[in-house]
């Protein structure tokens, strides 16, 4: 039995092409038209590119120009300090020897030593950290892992804004509010509750010393260790937060163990830049240490800071020693403070690098 199938023929369609509406048409070929006479009207831009493009290195060689030349300037200032003193002038003191008491700074006598200024620095940094750093790290893990969206930015905002007060404004505050409110109140209590330690004598009845400068330094390093930590804790992938919540993980559990732990060296970057803000500060330091070249054990003491005193004495300086001796802390310093932010900001990149940026 044979089965027609029936052919089914196709004619061949002719495809046309709908014609551009000449108005559009028009427009294209007017633009074209604009673009090709300006590219033939400007001739050849190698020149230009390569003028620019040499003017744009010559800008970015110019920051290291600068701090070169800031470098080789305190260097040379302070060559006179080297020579009569060496590195004795970080660490060693001149003794009276009728007083049978050690002499650090006495530029009448030509007496120079930064040990009290070191000691200054350090102390009134450490004290800052150990006030800043938790608060930071609580606003940076409210903003970003507990607060509504509507108060985030209000809030982001608010924090950054302390890092944007100039610091003789933060110095005038501490004058007549921080320093008469520790004087009336805090220190008589310290003194009471922890003066058998030692660490909070009472020998200073001005409310002046470390413990003010310690406070205002960390009221001003805040916003900057917690716009970092915040921008790092942000670093840290969306899926590290929901593996560990999949485990049956509480939310404390999930920012200890999924965020804080991953975000860790980012943040040790974030308080050691926080540390290099406070080394170099100088204004507000100046109104509130007390500004004596002393060391002392108690807190509520009278102090001084390498910047401090290089603000106070620089304009007096009488003789050449003094001033090469000021230029030497100047150069302290100065290294101190690029070695600490450069190291912070290697552990911060090491946790940012390749994270989207994003809009806070």
């Amino acid at each position: 039995m044979t089965v027609h199938v029936p052919v089914i023929r196709l004619s061949k369609l002719r495809l046309q092409h709908e014609p551009a509406p000449p108005d559009y048409a028009d427009a294209v070929s007017s633009e074209a038209s604009q673009v090709r006479k300006y590219l033939l009207s400007r001739g050849n831009s190698a020149m230009i590119d390569r003028g620019f493009r040499w003017l744009m290195v010559l800008c970015a060689l110019s920051i290291f120009g600068i701090v070169v030349l800031i470098a080789s300037e305190l260097v040379v200032r302070s060559k006179l300090a080297w020579a009569s003193f060496g590195l004795d002038f970080f660490y060693k003191a001149f003794l009276d020897t009728y007083a049978h008491k050690p002499i650090y700074w006495d530029p009448v006598n030509g007496h120079f030593s930064a040990l009290p200024f070191l000691y200054g620095t350090l102390v009134s940094s450490f004290l800052a950290l150990l006030m800043a750093v938790p608060l930071a790290i609580g606003v940076a893990v409210y903003l970003t892992e507990m607060c509504p969206r509507v108060l985030r930015a209000p809030l982001a905002f608010i924090t950054e804004l302390l890092a944007a007060i100039p610091s003789v404004i933060y110095g005038l505050w501490a004058v007549f509010v921080l320093v008469p409110l520790l004087r009336e109140y805090i220190n008589p209590i310290l003194i009471k509750s922890l003066g058998w330690t030692g660490f909070f004598a009472d020998d200073n009845p001005t409310g002046l010393g470390f413990l003010s400068a310690g406070i205002i330094l960390a009221i001003m390093i805040l916003p900057i260790i917690s716009s970092l930590t915040r921008e790092v804790m942000m670093a840290v992938p969306q899926s590290q937060r929901e593996a560990v919540l999949a485990l049956g993980a509480t939310r404390w559990e999930m920012i200890r163990m999924g965020v804080l732990r991953n975000a860790r060296i980012g943040i040790v970057g974030a308080i050691i830049l926080g540390l290099g803000r406070a080394l170099g500060e100088t204004m507000a330091v100046t109104m509130v240490i007390g500004n004596s070249p002393e060391i002392s054990r108690s807190l509520l003491a009278n102090g001084s800071t390498m910047s401090s005193v290089i603000a106070n004495e620089f304009a007096e300086a009488s003789t050449d020693l003094h001033l090469s001796a000021l230029m030497e802390l100047g150069l302290a310093l100065f290294i101190v403070t690029i070695i600490v932010n450069a190291f912070a900001r290697l552990l911060v990149w090491m946790v940012t690098r390749g994270a989207p940026s994003s809009t806070h």
